[in-house]
């Protein structure tokens, strides 16, 4: 007996080999592979916003902390002693009994006044003659010349010339604070002048600015950085000028004070007048990088990291 054997089913032959092609890679005709469920993964997070970010304000502190710290440490270990340099806890007793009486809020207001006025003429005076030497050449060449001439004189060592011209009063004591506060103004203000684009003066001239359109749209407003940084170093050399400037024959004002507290050997006090004439200085500039906020908002600058 014979057994016949049947030829496989064309069916099943496709069917298996549709399924072997499935198991290997997806197609169009077979159906959609189960794909296995992915792991759960944590999301990627920058490492610097995982630290605790320090406010800044928090941050700025920190240096004159330490360094009071350690001038406290220093007095009550006896390294410093009080004839030398008084403890930071006596300055500050010193300083409450010249508030108490008044004395130093005299004398604060009166050197304010003699920086104010110094600050006004000499930023005048250095605005205007920058501007001449700046835009025209004629006046570059009339100006330029005797200003940076006088400008490399100590201006300290006019004080016996300017107590002769103006006598012993407020005028040479303003006067000195206006030749300290005029020459920074005049080079920083100057070179931001010279310092504008070229293309975009063309760019104004291409779109009709006459001269004075071209001072006010294009050339003052490029300077404008340079007389913020130069009005910034007039205000620190205001208050050296004023150091100076308060201790020939003054009778008033913050020089004043540390004037008498020399004679007396009084190292609290002059601390005291040393650290008012930071916290003026320090308060100026604030208001000085304010303004420059305000007034420089077109300007995208690098603040750091």
């Amino acid at each position: 007996m014979s057994i016949s054997h049947a030829p496989p089913d064309s069916s099943e032959t496709d069917i298996s080999e549709t399924s072997h092609l499935n198991a290997a890679e997806p197609t169009a005709l077979g159906p959609t592979p189960v794909s296995a469920p992915a792991p759960d993964l944590e999301p990627i997070v920058p490492t610097s916003s995982r630290r605790t970010r320090v406010p800044r304000w928090l941050r700025r502190t920190t240096g004159p902390v330490l360094l009071l710290a350690l001038w406290q440490l220093l007095s009550s270990t006896g390294v410093l002693t009080a004839d030398v340099l008084a403890s930071p806890g006596r300055i500050a007793q010193v300083a409450g009994d010249l508030i108490s009486d008044g004395s130093l809020t005299s004398a604060m207001t009166t050197s304010l006044q003699r920086v104010a006025g110094g600050l006004l003429l000499g930023a005048l005076i250095g605005t205007g003659l920058a501007l001449v030497s700046g835009l025209f050449r004629i006046g570059e060449d009339i100006v330029d010349a005797p200003v940076q001439m006088l400008r490399t004189v100590p201006f300290v060592g006019l004080i016996p010339l300017f107590i002769i011209w103006f006598g012993i009063g407020e005028a040479p004591k303003i006067a000195i604070i206006t030749l300290g506060v005029t020459f920074p103004l005049y080079l920083n203000v100057y070179a931001g002048i010279r310092g504008v684009d070229a293309q975009l003066i063309e760019a104004g001239e291409s779109l009709g600015l006459s001269r004075w359109g071209l001072v006010r749209h294009v050339i003052l407003p490029g300077a404008l950085p340079g007389a913020m940084t130069g009005l910034r170093y007039s205000l620190g050399i205001s208050w050296l000028a004023l150091v100076f400037a308060e201790q020939v024959n003054a009778d008033s004002g913050i020089g004043f004070l540390m004037v008498q507290a020399r004679d007396f050997l009084r190292t609290d006090v002059i601390v005291v007048c040393l650290i008012v004439y930071a916290f003026l200085g320090l308060l100026a500039d604030f208001i000085v990088r304010s303004l420059e906020r305000l007034l420089l908002q077109w300007r995208p600058t690098f603040t750091g990291r």
